[in-house]
Formats: C-alpha cells, structure tokens, sequence
C-alpha cells in the first residue's frame, strides 16, 4: 500500500477529498503526514480529526527562504511517502526539492493549463472572457503549473460566474479528478514519457 503525503496552506478542502477517498477505499493508500507552512490553517483541523500527524513549518520562523525549503526537504524526506499531493499549498517547490521527489509531486490548479497559470486563475479566466474553464492536475515541475497533465475537467463558464461562482463549480470537479489521480498514482497506473503521461 502507497503512503502519500499531504502539502496545504488553507481549508485544505482538496485534503479532505483525499481523506474520504482513502477512508472509502478508493485510494489504496494512506495519509502519513500533513505538511503546513500555515499553524492557522483549516486543513490541520482535517488532519486531526482524521487521525494523521502535522509538521508544521511556520515560514515566519525562518530567517530565509532558503532555511525554509531545507527544512521542507528534510521534512518531506523524513515522512518516507511515496507521492506528495500538493492540496492548495501556497508556495512554490524550490528546484532541489522538485529534484529530489521528480514524479512523485502532484498538484491541482483550477484552470485548463497551460492557461491561466499562477494565482487568480479563476479572475483571470472570467477577465479574458473565456467560454470554458475548468481544472488540472499535473505533475510539479520547476515551472510554475508547467508540469506534465495528469487528467483535466472541464467547466463551462455561465453568463452569471463571477469568481466565486465559478471557483466553486470548480471546486467540485477538482475533488474528483484529484482523487482519481491518486488512485491512478497508488495503482501504479501512471507512466511519464518526456512530458506525456500515459496511463495504463
């Protein structure tokens, strides 16, 4: 059985969708680790009442960025997980540790990438004027959400959205895709091929 570990900053809903996906058997694996650079975040809550230890990793705490990504590395490291599920995690991956963990990192974005990358993508969408959004998981590389694309949903975009409207019709559909790619990673059904995943 996969061990996955858990990155997140906020509500951490996306870790919860992750925490039913196991506890239903979906995900053949289990949640060693909460990793948070937040201590207010709502996602240790989730861990708690699930059962599952937190390392929390206040960035204040750390004279640089550099201390902090050792620490991150170190902390990764010692939780000996086979895959990382990045569920709202706020900060960028510095390059060693994207090394380190190369295919075994997973991120959600809630846009149809490589549009709209980065934050806001919501807004940014609705700005442009687009007629379909949607979300994407993907592999992390030292990009910012350039890595290779796991699975997408699309969401169409009403003549009602505003960013919060559409962020949580979004929402929905990023619980979904994100937990079956973590079934698809824990059955070993993923292979990268240069920038193609293949799935089997």
């Amino acid at each position: 059985m996969k061990q996955i570990a858990v990155l997140a900053s906020g509500r951490g809903s996306n870790f919860q969708a992750i925490i039913e996906g196991i506890q239903s058997g979906r995900i053949p694996a289990e949640c060693v680790c909460l990793i948070t650079d937040n201590p207010r975040a709502y996602a240790v809550s989730r861990a708690s009442m699930a059962g599952i230890p937190t390392k929390i990793l206040n960035y204040s705490g750390y004279p640089n960025r550099k201390e902090y990504d050792q620490a991150l590395q170190d902390t990764m490291t010692a939780c000996d997980a086979d895959l990382f599920l990045l569920c709202g995690y706020m900060r960028l991956l510095d390059p060693a540790t994207v090394h380190t963990f190369r295919g075994r990192i997973i991120n959600i974005h809630p846009a149809l990438l490589p549009s709209f990358p980065g934050l806001h993508a919501q807004r940014r969408a609705l700005d442009y004027g687009v007629r379909v959004s949607g979300c994407t998981v993907h592999f992390v590389d030292e990009g910012t959400d350039t890595g290779p694309i796991i699975l997408q949903r699309c969401v169409p975009v009403l003549q009602e959205d505003d960013e919060d409207l559409l962020s949580k019709r979004i929402l929905t559909h990023e619980h979904e895709i994100l937990v079956e790619a973590a079934k698809l990673f824990c059955e070993d059904r993923l292979r990268l091929v240069g920038r193609h995943v293949i799935r089997t």
